[in-house]
């Protein structure tokens, strides 16, 4: 199963995602979780402890890395380089496993506009695709609000883009254009999810107002702050949260493709 979850930036894709890998993670499923936000922060949101936290790297970060694959330095625009590098083994060497949940940190690249070519893209992109292709895990990608990581080559294994949404204008107007974004590529398999959602008003104005299938929804919870400050995750110091995810990790699987 490869998810693909997304949102407008600071509406909850984090949460989500780390909900998901806790909960895949709990019913014995390898779950392998990616950060592609150039500030990655889903390591705090699983609560991996900071000896672990000191192991990950995002991956576009690694210049000596990424210089040995492709054969040119970090920014070297225009010059000649390997545009798919050997990547098979990054996802196991650059990971750290904590509570069941593998994390990889990609990291993006740091581009004045979309379609750079350039080593960090290179590396970026092969490694997305070699994921895509692997098959003995549940992947989970938190997504830089967008879809620039993936591309026409690996949708189809794209099992589904969630696309998390508060109960507010400015947020679906924002999963509008990411769906837009996701259909020019052909990912058709788009759903979106509820987050903070506090009372029963909340909920009808996100379902009257849905323009692709909801799979789910998050409540507003407290909590979520409360385990951020103490060094925690909102799937073990959150009750009301980690049933929600598993609903919605339930509607996911009955969504899937048959074989997954």
């Amino acid at each position: 199963m490869k998810l693909a979850i997304t949102g407008k930036g600071g509406v909850g894709k984090t949460t989500l995602a780390a909900l998901l890998a806790r909960t895949f993670a709990a019913r014995g499923r390898a779950v392998l979780a990616v950060d592609s936000d150039p500030s990655p922060s889903l390591a705090r949101a699983l609560a991996f402890p900071d000896e672990l936290l000191e192991e990950l790297r995002p991956i576009s970060e690694m210049d000596e890395l990424i210089a040995e694959r492709t054969g040119a330095q970090p920014g070297a625009m225009g010059s000649f380089f390997t545009l798919n590098p050997r990547v098979d083994d990054l996802p196991e060497r650059f990971s750290a496993l904590h509570d069941g949940v593998r994390l990889l940190e990609m990291g993006s690249v740091d581009s004045g506009g979309s379609g750079c070519i350039c080593p960090e893209s290179a590396m970026l992109k092969t490694l997305f695709t070699h994921l895509l292709f692997r098959d003995d895990e549940v992947l989970i990608m938190d997504m830089y609000a967008g879809v620039e990581h993936l591309g026409r080559a690996t949708v189809d294994f794209v099992d589904a883009l969630l696309i998390v949404v508060e109960p507010t204008r400015r947020s679906l107007a924002t999963a509008a254009q990411i769906r837009r974004l996701a259909t020019d590529i052909g990912l058709e398999r788009c759903s979106l999810v509820g987050n903070r959602i506090r009372d029963p008003e909340d909920l009808a104005f996100l379902e009257r107002e849905a323009f692709l299938p909801v799979l789910g929804h998050l409540p507003e919870d407290p909590a979520v702050v409360e385990a951020d400050r103490r060094g925690e995750s909102a799937y073990a110091l959150a009750p009301r949260l980690r049933e929600a995810a598993g609903r919605v990790a339930d509607a996911v699987v009955e969504a899937m493709p048959a074989g997954n």
